[in-house]
């Protein structure tokens, strides 16, 4: 009998991550994939992420609503209890034997939190990664202790794994699961790029993507405007921007990204990319610029600079590509013209990615298909080291 895989999906990030998996599932006979959409999948101003995974030929089996339509500290925390109980039901329901998830999101430990009192085995992917300017950090450990399979990006995360106590059995490297996910997409030449976006580039391009930071003293408002301070200081560059997360302060960021690109030609916010036009993004712009866990796990693969902006990314190990800046227009501003220096583009053909080659991908499916579950719920601390 085929084991059920509930893969949960909470928005464009994880799912343009997550789809190389999901195909795989579908085409293990050993394994029958179940899928649950939540988050800003089915926000109305977000929907054509959900619209992406019809469009790859999935079948949604429960969508759970979790955004109150509201990114407060407070909105947030209703949202989770939402979603918490909107879990627990469709796990009744699709009886999984596995769920698997990725990242820290909060989306993802209300789901995860369900499956535990459930007693459903949990696939954590890229557990063990830091990022200390925001509370996904903590979700994320959290995430870890109460799963049970565990496919860490790198070396170093594993080791931080089994530190948390998780023992080393459970605990697989298998690289960042992005690099998988660029290697299955389709290329776009620089034409077919700007058709793909109905925009046109420029002699310079910049990508910009820019998150709240939860934990930061400073407001989401004041740090995009010193980022939009610093972008207003350039000449002849284009700017692709990707619309935030949902998260505290993120209708801030988006109204003044509304604001800064409304009758700019040359400026444009997109709330989904897609895959394949967000790594053709990749190959043609010059520069990544904000904070954003891609320009970390991904961008170094393309031989691209990245601006790193702020402390949300702290922690994770770094390529020699990613440039890091305080919140300040005026270091945001000497970031970008390091990126475009000679010396720094020089050094950019020897960039290795940390997170690896690629072919995480079927050691998960792998994993997922024969990792032995009877007692699996049951786990014991495993003591790292000497105490």
């Amino acid at each position: 009998m085929s084991r059920k895989i509930c893969v949960i999906t909470s928005g464009r990030a994880d799912y343009g991550l997550l789809r190389g998996v999901m195909h795989a599932i579908n085409n293990e006979s050993e394994l029958q994939l179940q899928i649950i959409a939540s988050g800003s999948h089915l926000s109305a101003d977000l929907s054509s992420s959900y619209a992406a995974i019809e469009a790859d030929g999935f079948v949604v089996n429960k969508q759970i609503p979790s955004i109150m339509g509201d990114d407060s500290p407070i909105g947030v925390s209703q949202s989770m209890g939402l979603a918490v109980a909107g879990f627990a039901s469709a796990f009744a329901s699709l009886r999984p034997d596995i769920v698997l998830v990725l990242g820290d999101r909060y989306e993802i430990f209300s789901a995860v939190a369900a499956a535990l009192v459930a007693r459903i085995p949990v696939a954590h992917i890229h557990g063990g990664e830091l990022t200390l300017g925001a509370y996904d950090d903590a979700m994320r450990h959290c995430i870890t202790k109460m799963s049970h399979l565990h496919f860490v990006a790198a070396e170093a995360y594993k080791k931080r794994v089994i530190q948390l106590g998780e023992s080393p059995e459970t605990v697989f490297m298998v690289g960042g699961l992005g690099i998988d996910s660029m290697m299955h997409e389709a290329p776009l030449d620089r034409n077919g790029l700007e058709a793909a976006l109905d925009f046109a580039l420029g002699p310079k391009n910049l990508l910009i993507t820019f998150h709240p930071t939860t934990l930061s003293p400073i407001s989401a408002t004041e740090q995009i405007s010193q980022l939009l301070i610093a972008l207003e200081r350039l000449s002849n560059t284009h700017f692709i921007f990707t619309a935030p997360n949902v998260d505290n302060g993120g209708q801030e960021i988006i109204e003044k990204l509304e604001k800064f690109t409304s009758g700019k030609p040359h400026s444009k916010i997109y709330t989904y990319l897609g895959q394949q036009r967000y790594y053709a993004c990749l190959q043609h712009c010059d520069v990544i610029v904000g904070n954003s866990s891609s320009g970390i796990l991904e961008a170094p693969s393309f031989k691209i600079p990245t601006v790193n902006i702020g402390t949300r990314q702290d922690g994770r190990l770094r390529a020699l590509s990613v440039i890091d800046c305080d919140v300040t227009a005026d270091s945001i501003g000497a970031a970008i013209q390091l990126a475009y220096s000679k010396k720094f583009q020089a050094q950019l053909k020897d960039v290795e990615n940390p997170y690896g080659r690629g072919g995480a991908i079927p050691k998960i499916v792998n994993i997922l298909k024969e990792y032995p579950l009877k007692d699996i719920i049951s786990k014991k601390f495993f003591d790292f080291g000497s105490i």
